[in-house]
C-alpha cells in the first residue's frame, strides 16, 4: 500500500538559532524567539512555493526551494511523494545573517513533510535528514529540538540532547545589513590549531554548558573563543569590532555562527549603542522548537528519546 497524504494544510514555526555560542564549534546551538512559519498542503501537479517577509523576491518559487527539497527528501525516505504541494513561507529570520535561516528551512520542509505524510519517521531520523542537508547539526538540532542543545554525529547520523537554561540567560541579537557566506568563514578557518587552544576551547565549552545551565553568571569566561572568530575577523571587521566593544563592557559576546550577527547573552549596558550600521533586537530562548509543536505535525511520530532529547 502506497504512502497517503492528508488533505487539511500543516502548518510549523520555525526558530532562528544561534550555533558556536563562543568555545562551541560546531557542537552547541541555542533556539530564539524569532520564527518563520510555513504551511503547506497538497495541491496540483507541482511543488510552488510563495514566499513574503524575509527573502521574497530572492528566493526560488519551485522545487529548488530548500524548503521544497527538504521536503522531497523527507517524502523519499517515507515512501513516496504527492503529485504537486503549494508552500507558503512568512519568513522573519534575516537571510545569510548567521542566525540559521537555512537551518529553519530545512527543519521547516521535514516537518512539513511528517505533517503532510502518514507515515512514521521518528525524530531521530528527522534530525538525521535535517543535519545530512545542512551539513553539520549545530543549527538543525536546536531549529528541531528547542532550547539549549549539544549535537555530535555519529556513523549513523547526527545525534543531539537538549538542556534546560537558566533565567538569566539574556539574548540579544545585532543585525548588520550586509550578509555573510557560511563557507567564506569556513575558509578563513586554518587546517590546524594549537593544541593549547584546543585544550582551552574544550575547557570553555564545558563551562558555556554549565553557566548557560545553572550559573549565568559565568557566561562571560565561558564564551570565550580561540578556535574560529579571531580566524575570521579580517572578513568580518565590523563584527569583531563589536564583538570587542560588548566584551570591554563584561557583555557575554560572541559572533552567531558564521556572523556576521553578533549575539550578547547576558544583558545589555542601558546606554551602549551599536551605531546606526546595526540592528539590535532583545529575543528570549525558544523552548520550544519546530518539534514540539502538538497539532501542527500531529501525524508524525514522537519519538525523544532516540533524538537524545532531555528536559
Amino acid at each position: 500500500m502506497g504512502l497517503t497524504f492528508v488533505s487539511e494544510p500543516v502548518r510549523v514555526r520555525t526558530p532562528a538559532t544561534s550555533a558556536n555560542l563562543g568555545p562551541g564549534f560546531d557542537a552547541l546551538g541555542l533556539a530564539l524567539s524569532l520564527h518563520d512559519d510555513l504551511s503547506a498542503r497538497v495541491a496540483g501537479d507541482r511543488f510552488t512555493v510563495a514566499v513574503s517577509g524575509e527573502g521574497a523576491g530572492d528566493l526560488p518559487d519551485d522545487e529548488s526551494h530548500l524548503v521544497v527539497r527538504a521536503m522531497l527528501r523527507t517524502f523519499d525516505e517515507l515512501g513516496g511523494r504527492p503529485s504537486g504541494v503549494a508552500v507558503e513561507c512568512v519568513n522573519r529570520i534575516p537571510q545569510a545573517r548567521g542566525l540559521g535561516s537555512s537551518s529553519a528551512a530545512i527543519v521547516g520542509g521535514v516537518q512539513l513533510a511528517r505533517g503532510l505524510a502518514k507515515g512514521q519517521l521518528s525524530d531521530a531520523d528527522a534530525l538525521r535528514i535535517a543535519a545530512e542537508l545542512e551539513g553539520h547539526p549545530d543549527n538543525v538540532a536546536p531549529c528541531l529540538l528547542g532550547g539549549f542543545t549539544i549535537a555530535w554525529t555519529e556513523a549513523s547520523g547526527a545525534r543531539a540532547v537538549r538542556l534546560g537554561t537558566a533565567e538569566g540567560v539574556h539574548p540579544t541579537i545585532f543585525v548588520p545589513q550586509e550578509r555573510g557566506l557560511t563557507s567564506t568563514a569556513r575558509a578563513a578557518l586554518p587546517p590546524s590549531v594549537p593544541h593549547s587552544d584546543a585544550a582551552f576551547n574544550a575547557g570553555r565549552a564545558a563551562l558555556l554548558v554549565h553557566a548557560l545551565g545553572a550559573d549565568p553568571s559565568l557566561l562571560f569566561p565561558a564564551t570565550e573563543d580561540r578556535l574560529h572568530q579571531d580566524y575570521r575577523a579580517e572578513a568580518m571587521p565590523g563584527t569583531a569590532s563589536l564583538v570587542a566593544s560588548l566584551r570591554s563592557l563584561g557583555v557575554a559576546a560572541v559572533v552567531s555562527g558564521a556572523g556576521p550577527t553578533v549575539l550578547a547573552l547576558s544583558p545589555i549596558p542601558a546606554d551602549f549603542s551599536p551605531g546606526s550600521a546595526w540592528r539590535a533586537e532583545t529575543l528570549s530562548v525558544d523552548v520550544d522548537g519546530a518539534l514540539a509543536r502538538g497539532s501542527m505535525v500531529e501525524h508524525a511520530e514522537r519519538d525523544p528519546v532516540a533524538a537524545g532529547r532531555q528536559s
